[in-house]
């Protein structure tokens, strides 16, 4: 029998090259315009809500190993019928709002390396990196992808040399309690500091390629989520302690290139700043084919083709109709909207996923009490996160709104038009709780 490619530390490792992408980079000053010197601990209840749903997602995987993923894991759940159909379009929309949250993030790290502040070079920078890398999927390029384990290793060695160094420099005022915010702004800000934790379910995508899977997966999602956990939070205690909150709020979009700034001075900056462009070029070539195809053959077709292979020239279409709908969004929002809309629609489709899974733990011997206090955990934030945004900036309580709605009617003509259902990838299964 053939050795298999991922043991306990290689999966492990995996998921944490994944979770430490641009998420970071983006979060940290959105998050701690919010939360303050209190960040900390919206990152250490943000790793907690990741440790609980990986566990979920874990025993799913090991019970439906299946490339479809979350969608395969709510129609096993939910039945196949217009609710879970309707998921799978919206968990497609998901990635395309996260995919513009990324170059969004890139256009500001981008424009202000090179000394520009204007929305037009932000978004010129944003618009670019999609365009390009859509150019080069479709030419079925893969030297990007190919050097993804020398980024993986770049940019956690930036980070771990930034934050080492920049807890030598705090300044313990910035951090005192007297001038924190109140203490529900770090609740407000947890569904925000979640959304750097993304990426951890990819630990699941490569169930079938893992040693003694049952075992590895749940160890190296605990191993991943923990050794990330801890990063962020050293990090976001780096960042508040060596800028006073009014530099945080200004700079929220590029806070953590700011912040290198007190300790390694303009050079701090730029080095902070070309991290973060990798980390977002790492991001978008990794996923631009691969999710928005996947996602999208899922939504439309409701299955994958029997041999589905990451190649481009399978299908242009996913590709294209992804990217010419991810370009408006990047235009159009702002980076603290599109990440709270991508953050929000993940939260909400996760927590979907646990409220499902309560049900199957029979089926696949998760602990019924653990899957249970996720799914209120995480729908928890979801709702505090949706009363903070309905008092500071309630279009993004639309936007959300709208994404959900436009999904069902999406779902709708599909099914009435094309006869098409989102259908289960794993048989056998019954009970689901939605019956037909």
């Amino acid at each position: 029998m053939a050795k298999k490619a991922f043991n306990t530390l290689s999966t492990a490792t995996l998921g944490i090259g994944t979770m430490v992408g641009v998420g970071i980079f983006i979060v940290i000053g959105l998050a701690g315009s919010i939360a303050g010197n209190l960040v900390w601990i919206s990152f250490v209840i943000g790793g907690i809500i990741a440790l609980l749903s990986g566990y979920s997602l874990a025993k799913l995987a090991i019970r439906f190993p299946s490339r479809g993923g979350i969608i395969e894991y709510l129609v096993q759940e939910f039945g196949e019928n217009p609710f879970s159909g309707s998921l799978s379009v919206m968990f497609y929309f998901a990635q395309l709002v996260t995919l513009a949250a990324v170059a969004k993030s890139f256009g500001e790290y981008g424009a202000r390396l090179f000394g520009y502040h204007s929305t037009f070079m932000i978004d010129a920078f944003a618009v670019g990196i999609i365009l390009f890398f859509t150019f080069i999927n479709l030419l079925g390029a893969t030297l990007v992808a190919k050097s993804e384990n020398i980024i993986v290793a770049i940019k956690l060695i930036a980070l771990t040399i930034f934050t080492i160094a920049a807890l030598m420099t705090i300044k313990p005022q910035y951090l005192s309690m007297k001038d924190a915010p109140p203490i529900i702004n770090a609740v407000f800000a947890i569904g925000l500091t979640f959304f750097a934790y993304q990426g951890y379910s990819v630990i699941t995508n490569a169930i079938e390629d893992m040693e003694n899977p049952s075992k590895t997966v749940l160890k190296a999602m605990f191993i991943a989520i923990g050794v990330v956990t801890i990063l962020y939070v050293s990090v976001s205690i780096a960042v508040l302690g060596n800028l006073p909150l009014s530099e945080v709020i200004k700079a929220k979009d590029y806070a953590l290139a700011e912040a290198a700034k007190p300790v390694f001075g303009e050079l701090g900056f730029k080095i902070m700043s070309v991290v973060a462009l990798i980390s977002a070029t790492s991001a978008i070539n990794a996923t631009i084919y691969a999710a928005t195809e996947i996602s999208y053959t899922l939504a439309k077709k409701g299955e994958l083709p029997k041999i589905y292979e990451y190649n481009v020239f399978h299908s242009y279409e996913g590709l294209l109709i992804s990217t010419a709908l991810i370009i408006p969004m990047v235009l159009f929002f702002n980076l603290s909207e599109i990440t709270t809309v991508a953050a929000l629609s993940v939260l909400i489709i996760q927590a979907l996923v646990h409220f499902g899974h309560i049900k199957l733990t029979p089926k696949t011997g998760a602990n019924k009490g653990v899957i249970i206090f996720a799914f209120l955990l995480m729908t928890f934030v979801v709702l505090a996160t949706l009363y903070y945004n309905a008092k500071q900036d309630i279009k993004i309580i639309y936007y959300l709104i709208g994404g959900f709605v436009i999904a069902y009617i999406i779902e709708i003509i599909l099914r009435k038009l094309f006869n098409r259902t989102v259908k289960k990838q794993i048989k056998g299964l019954t009970g689901e709780l939605f019956q037909h």
